[in-house]
């Protein structure tokens, strides 16, 4: 069984609030490329067309329109009677269903990872390449302040959240505590004991948080749900436990996005 759901608005926007939609589209307009990101359509007109488009490719949505849909809110999606088999096409004749490639094969080499390795300008010490192959980081084990903060954090998606929407949830943060994951022999170390109170740190910021000590995570690498939101206190420590306190604002090499799995921080308890 699947859903298919309409977040619609809980309450009008208040005060000078505007959509994300509307902010990005007053920057694409002084930018000079209003038409290529908006392509003609307002929000309420894009959310009808992907809705359209989505009956193309659902047909258990069938003739349902879009206004009912709204007003409906979710809609029940039956089990076809099989499971999904991802790429069946592709595995059952790969010459009439190509994947979406250049060679319309999967690539172990990827020719659009070259390509855009040798035309893009890139960082300093930025690494993309075609190949699944290791690349050291900028901010990994073997960055020169590792010594000073010897731990690699990464971020995850946590259960309680779609990234940073329902982070005020009470109820949700009340069973879902915000954490760091850590392994024993780390917690060992600095004397850490399961629940505790942590400060986590690096030269961008510290935050406040709980420890759980566990061994699904390796030595030398802890981890922390990406989406809790900020909340600073008067000396600028997060008690909030974002982890952007604690990310670089380098963006990553291939999708320019903030890098969660890069950062080198220390853990001590309070």
């Amino acid at each position: 069984m699947g859903y298919t759901i309409f977040c619609d608005t809980a309450v009008e926007p208040l005060y000078e609030c505007r959509s994300v939609y509307d902010m990005c589209t007053g920057i694409a307009r002084r930018l000079g490329v209003e038409q290529q990101y908006t392509e003609g359509r307002d929000q309420e007109a894009w959310l009808r067309h992907i809705y359209a488009e989505s009956q193309k490719i659902n047909p258990q949505l069938g003739d349902l329109d879009f206004d009912t849909f709204r007003e409906m809110g979710i809609v029940k999606q039956k089990n076809p009677g099989e499971p999904h088999v991802e790429f069946r096409a592709f595995r059952a004749n790969p010459e009439a269903n190509p994947l979406a490639t250049p060679s319309g094969k999967i690539e172990i080499y990827s020719e659009r990872l070259a390509e855009i390795a040798s035309t893009w300008v890139l960082g300093e010490s930025d690494i993309i390449r075609p190949l699944p192959e290791y690349a050291s980081s900028w901010e990994g084990h073997e960055a020169d302040h590792a010594e000073q903060y010897p731990l690699q954090m990464f971020g995850f998606h946590f259960k309680a959240r779609t990234h940073s929407t329902y982070g005020n949830v009470d109820v949700l943060r009340e069973t879902n505590r915000q954490e760091v994951w850590i392994n024993p022999v780390d917690a060992q170390k600095r004397n850490i004991k399961d629940g505790e109170m942590l400060k986590v740190w690096n030269d961008r910021g510290e935050i406040r948080v709980t420890a759980n000590v566990t061994e699904r995570m390796m030595p030398g690498v802890v981890a922390m749900g990406q989406g809790s939101w900020y909340a600073p206190d008067r000396n600028g420590v997060d008690r909030g436990a974002c982890m952007n306190t604690l990310t670089t604002q380098r963006p990553s090499p291939l999708a320019k996005g903030n890098p969660q799995h890069s950062n080198l921080v220390e853990i001590a308890k309070v």
